[in-house]
């Protein structure tokens, strides 16, 4: 007599309950007419104010729900009997099996065995790279040093810009708020000349022997001046300060001097050349190669160029839809770079002098504040969207690099030798970058040294052995600074 096996017992008695149930079902089914007969006879003896017509519709809706919730639970049990009939065939099969466990106790130890591998490898290769990383950093053991050499202070408000004479002998021009320029002693800190012929606030550009000063009355000087430098006395010993991030320097202002500025510092009030033509306040000038000609940005939109012997107006340059910022000339080609609000800069090119060529670059989100040459064929953009790009001028559809920080810029420099690019903001910090982006170092600020207030404008003179920086603010000052910064960093 054949014996049946256990699988095969218990899969005929879940075909006999399912059977059973089908059947339950079908009865359930046979006896809904009857059901709802009762129903509808008792809520008619029911006293109710709804029409009956309503009332059956709800007794239907309610029986059609009763109906679903109970096929759910049919189901809900049938599918619960399975379960605990494939858990029973599990259980069984498990039992049957000889040497399960050792089976599994095996690929457990082979497991482990492989785990322990892989944790010994991955532990190999991160000591590696960490101690290439830990050698990295002991072999700079030369760190960017910025030293504040001498502080320019004499003017009476906010300092918009300064630049450094491009031949000998070498003076630091500064323009202010206080409708003044002046021309300091690099090396003394002296104040050597004040020009007092402005009605407005201006911007300064010096070029061999001759000054030009944008201002906001509308019009841009040429004064010439001639200085006597005085004896350079011994500089003090400062100890030098090493550029670092980390620092977190004090907020506190000293307090403000009483601005009365230089007691014996010649003036002058009267310009060799007034150049006219421009409808708004003159915001920068910059001369172009050669001495003879002058450019000039203004509030009305437009760039102008002028020949500085004759006073004549050359050129027109416009097409911004707001307010210029800044102009730049390139220091060895007939190239001008102006940069406006409108969130563009234009490159103008006077090379043929029959016509004049431009090309419009989109790369920012808010205000360019300044757009500079570099000594190759780079320009460098600053703007208000705290960001600084580097483009390439012989292919400038996209930035070759890209600087984001966390304040707004405001007119960058770029060293001629080392083509560092320093980067003055709004949150009174400099800091300094290499042309691939790379940040090199923040010149140091604390309650005793460093600017206090917004600092709006840089210039390098590395020709200087005192001072190769120089940076000016709100905070009615000019700095000088040596920045030595070590081949090595640049490199990386």
């Amino acid at each position: 007599m054949p014996v049946e096996s256990g699988s095969s017992a218990s899969s005929r008695q879940a075909k006999q309950k399912r059977k059973s149930h089908s059947l339950s079902i079908r009865r359930t089914n046979s006896t809904e007419q009857e059901r709802t007969g009762l129903q509808r006879e008792m809520l008619e003896g029911q006293d109710s104010k709804l029409p009956l017509s309503l009332r059956s519709n709800l007794l239907d809706l309610f029986g059609q729900i009763e109906r679903e919730f109970e096929n759910l639970y049919i189901e809900n049990i049938e599918l619960r009997r399975e379960i605990e009939t494939l858990n029973d065939r599990l259980t069984a099969e498990g039992q049957t099996i000889d040497g399960g466990d050792l089976t599994k106790g095996a690929l457990k130890a082979k497991a482990s065995h492989s785990t322990s591998q892989l944790s010994q490898k991955l532990k190999t290769t991160y000591k590696a790279s960490t101690s290439k990383i830990v050698s990295s950093f002991k072999a700079t053991t030369s760190r960017a040093v910025c030293q504040l050499v001498k502080e320019y202070v004499g003017h009476r408000d906010g300092i918009w810009d300064l630049s450094v004479t491009r031949t000998q002998p070498m003076v630091l021009g500064t323009a202010s708020a206080d409708h003044s320029a002046m021309l300091w002693s690099i090396e003394t800190g002296k104040c050597l000349l004040k020009y007092l012929g402005h009605a407005g606030s201006g911007v300064f550009e010096a070029s061999i022997s001759a000054m030009s000063t944008a201002s906001g009355d509308q019009t841009a000087h040429i004064w010439r001046y001639m200085v006597q430098l005085p004896t350079p006395q011994p500089v003090a010993d400062i100890s030098q300060t090493p550029c670092d991030d980390d620092i977190d320097f004090s907020d506190k202002d000293d307090a403000e001097g009483d601005g009365d500025g230089p007691n014996e510092c010649p003036s002058i009030r009267v310009s060799s050349t007034t150049l006219r033509s421009h409808q708004g306040v003159v915001i920068a000038a910059d001369w172009l190669v050669g001495g003879k000609q002058v450019v000039t940005a203004s509030w009305d939109r437009a760039a102008n160029l002028y020949d500085v012997e004759t006073s004549e107006l050359v050129h027109s340059l416009t097409g911004h839809d707001q307010e210029l910022t800044h102009c730049c000339t390139h220091p060895t080609q007939r190239l001008v770079v102006t940069s406006s609000r409108d969130t563009t800069f234009r490159l103008w090119d006077f090379r043929d002098p029959s016509i004049h060529s431009v090309n419009v670059f989109q790369g920012h989100t808010d205000t360019v504040t300044s757009a500079v040459f570099t000594v190759g064929d780079n320009v460098v953009s600053g703007s208000d969207d705290r960001t600084v790009k580097v483009w390439d001028l012989k292919n400038m559809r996209s930035p070759i690099a890209t600087i984001r920080t966390d304040s707004a810029v405001n007119r960058i420099s770029v060293s001629v030798n080392q083509r560092i690019i320093a980067l003055p903001h709004d949150n009174r910090q400099v800091r300094l970058f290499d042309m691939s982006g790379v940040r090199l170092a923040r010149l140091p600020r604390s309650n005793r040294q460093g600017h206090r207030r917004m600092v709006c404008c840089s210039a390098w003179c590395e020709d200087n052995s005192s001072c190769n920086l120089f940076s000016c603010g709100f905070d009615r000052q000019a700095i000088g600074w040596n920045i030595n910064i070590p081949a090595l960093l640049q490199e990386k």
